[in-house]
């Protein structure tokens, strides 16, 4: 840089002439004041003083300035900032010169224009660098920071003349690139962008999800919901394969609608416990032109299985026969049966069976309690057993399942400890619930048709069919609505209150646990002409439902838990853990930690927390994990020693998914705020025309204001005090 400096003054012309009046009157005055003293010497000195200081205070008025000027004495610099994140790689770029050949990728259609010879081909005094950018993240290339890469160019170079962007738009980090436009806008420094990639959906079959539950259980159908999405301009048949650890075990086909989405289960049945990877493929369409979304994986851990199981019931109606008879059936399944008999002296026995309400520390064994037509009452349940359900499903991860009864003994419970855990509001006036000669039907809502409970059949649409066939019921529970929070999966087909459909399945969250609602006794009826095929699976379905949180890490004397259980990068992931006793008996005062191992070998230390004392027995903490991969947990209990160890599936974020459109607006609002403009590749040229008028930075200009910098004031107060220093020394007042 050349400096130069100078100094202006910022007064209007009448306090100039003002100021001039003064000076003359002042010089006139001091010079008498010293002709009446006879000439003496130090009158002199004390008058010109006086003159100099009203002059000084003359040139104050007028707002002196000293403006120091920077004229650059090197070239100006054209910034060349190019993207290179993961997006960059879809295949989208269509030569129109060739329809026919094999698209480009974004970053190979960029290439060409990373060469200083193409943005200064004459040579000029033009500086030309170039920025890659792509993220602050690790690694960088998996997400996309437009404000971060035009904040790092502004900064880094104080003489810009302007800033090519070279991306396809696609911003999905960091603050909005509409901030840095902004600066460059009140700098003076136009931002031209050139926009690559399709604005428009190019033909593709993707794999877009795979849904698979964390682990499986030995000999059991595992249902592994995914989604097949097309751009496509017409239905498509497509062949979905099912690999397990790189062997094709399981191939379905699957109807895909034009520039729609398919959802569909695969069933994969393991025949031996391990650790497996599941792989989803579908194959390259003959219209299709990106492939590299064709696949999709997760992994899962299978594993042997005994659920612990206990039934409450008052009488032995239907639906409790013949859901006892379906549970015990069930080889990974232990059941536990108490039958009161309220209106008998003994209770239910024979095998299987207990002779009373499960203490503590024996409830506390047991993955999913079914609650029938039982309250809080004599010979029923005591509010003391109604709040020890209410922490096992609170603070141990149980499930519990209502199905009233038509006694209407459950109608008591909404008076009990179990009353925030009921997923429904209960209709008063129907106690006993509504009785019918006509059958009613379940209709599946919106949310039952995604729901891996009330799958029946495989496809959407056959498991719709199957449940307008079942046989139908002749009684529900008189309820009015859902509680908020609840989701309803199916209600009644034909009658409604004055908050919709009667609801019949509704499930809730509650605590770490999970309830359900079975608003019919008549389940029991669907045995009719199919015998078991869709009652047996439909309660099978139900217990490892309400039993899945508790079985993803179970120990002799620990169990360990983690919410969600299939956690992305960045998600806060809840640990919470149980510790037994040696009677079996939840421990409430412990020290649990938790040690998370990341896929790259780094180690976190996470100490549980008791909880609240709602949920006695329970501890948790939490860990946000930062990177994609496979996750190995290890709890272990300083009180008992006791420890137990998981693996946890963190998904990448997948924010640089290839294959979305580019975002050419993003790039059009940067060019407008700064003045600047938005081409395609194909029309480069044109934009070379706009950088060669671009002009040449102006001079930066440093202004330090003189008339009010502390150090003129000090001048002039030092001038002040000599000034009167010197007439107390000379004598006159």
């Amino acid at each position: 840089m050349q400096d130069r400096g100078s100094i202006a003054f910022f007064s209007s012309g009448p306090l100039t002439a003002l100021g001039f009046v003064l000076v003359v009157v002042a010089g006139v005055l001091c010079w008498l004041a010293w002709h009446r003293s006879g000439y003496r010497k130090w009158i002199g000195v004390l008058e010109l003083l006086r003159f100099v200081l009203i002059c000084l205070v003359v040139v104050t008025l007028s707002q002196p300035e000293w403006l120091q000027t920077r004229i650059p004495d090197q070239r100006s610099t054209l910034a060349v900032l190019w993207d290179q994140s993961n997006s960059m790689e879809t295949r989208d770029v269509i030569d129109e010169a060739n329809i026919s050949a094999k698209p480009k990728s974004r970053a190979e259609t960029i290439e060409p224009l990373m060469s200083e010879a193409v943005w200064n081909p004459s040579n000029s005094d033009l500086n030309v660098v170039f920025e890659p950018f792509s993220s602050l993240l690790d690694p960088a290339e998996e997400a996309t920071d437009l404000n971060a890469g035009l904040s790092h160019v502004l900064d880094a170079h104080s003489d810009l003349r302007g800033v090519v962007v070279l991306s396809d738009g696609d911003w999905n980090v960091g603050k909005s690139p509409v901030e840095a436009a902004t600066r460059f806008r009140m700098k003076g420094i136009p931002v031209f962008t050139v926009g690559v990639g399709s604005k428009v959906p190019l033909p593709d079959l993707e794999l877009a999800s795979i849904d698979a539950p964390t682990f499986g259980v030995i000999r059991k159908p595992l249902r592994i919901p995914y989604a097949v999405r097309s751009t496509l301009g017409q239905d498509r048949d497509v062949t979905v394969t099912l690999k397990v650890n790189g062997k094709p075990t399981v191939t379905e086909m699957v109807r895909v609608p034009a520039m729609g989405q398919a959802q569909q289960n695969m069933v994969w049945t393991s025949q031996t416990t391990g650790d497996y990877t599941l792989t989803l493929s579908i194959p390259q369409d003959t219209q299709e032109i990106m492939t590299e979304n064709n696949e999709i994986s997760a992994p899962i851990s299978v594993r042997e299985e005994q659920l612990k199981i206990l039934v409450i019931e008052s009488y032995p109606r239907w639906e409790y026969r013949y859901l006892r008879n379906a549970l015990e059936r069930d080889p990974g399944v232990e059941v536990t049966c108490l039958l009161f008999h309220p209106g008998l002296p003994k209770l239910g026995g024979g095998r299987g069976y207990i002779k009373r309400f499960p203490s503590a520390n024996e409830l506390s064994r047991y993955d999913v309690v079914f609650l029938g037509d039982v309250g809080v009452g004599p010979k029923q349940l005591t509010v003391e057993q109604a709040q020890q359900l209410r922490q096992l499903v609170n603070a141990q991860a149980a499930g519990l399942v209502f199905i009233p009864g038509r006694s209407g003994f459950q109608n008591s419970l909404i008076s009990s400890p179990l009353a925030d855990l009921y997923p429904v509001v209960l209709d008063a006036t129907a106690p006993y619930g509504i009785g019918s000669g006509a059958p009613g039907h379940f209709a599946l809502t919106q949310l039952g048709q995604q729901s891996l409970l009330t799958r029946l059949a495989g496809s959407g649409q056959n498991n719709l069919g199957v449940w307008r066939t079942l046989p139908g019921f002749y009684w529900y529970a008189g309820t009015k609505r859902a509680k908020a929070g609840a989701e309803v999966l199916a209600v009644h087909d034909r009658i409604a209150t004055t908050s919709g459909r009667v609801p019949l399945i509704v499930t809730k969250t509650y605590g770490t646990g999970k309830v359900l609602f079975m608003g019919t006794d008549g389940a029991w009826r669907w045995r009719e002409g199919v015998e078991d095929k869709y009652h047996y699976r439909f309660w099978g379905q139900v217990a490892r439902w309400m039993a899945y949180r508790r079985q993803m890490a179970k120990g002799e004397t620990m169990r360990l838990f983690y919410s969600p259980d299939r956690p992305r990068v960045d998600d806060v992931v809840t640990l919470n853990a149980n510790v037994m006793d040696s009677l079996g008996g939840p421990l409430v005062e412990d020290s649990v930690i938790v040690q998370a191992i990341f896929p790259s070998g780094v180690t976190q230390a996470i100490r549980l927390q008791p909880s609240k004392e709602e949920a006695w027995g329970l501890f948790t903490g939490s860990f946000t994990p930062k990177e994609s991969g496979n996750y190995r947990l290890v709890a272990t209990s300083v009180e008992t020693g006791a420890s137990i160890q998981t693996d946890l599936s963190v998904q990448g974020l997948n924010r640089e998914r290839q294959g979305r459109l580019a975002r050419f607006d993003v790039l059009d609002e940067i060019a407008k705020i700064t003045e600047g403009r938005l081409v395609p590749v194909s029309d480069v040229q044109s934009l070379l025309d706009s950088l060669a008028t671009l002009p040449e930075p102006e001079p930066i200009v440093h202004r330090i204001r003189i008339w009010s910098h502390p150090l003129w004031a000090a001048f002039l107060i030092l001038l002040l005090g000599l000034f009167w220093i010197g007439r107390k020394m000379a004598g006159t007042v």
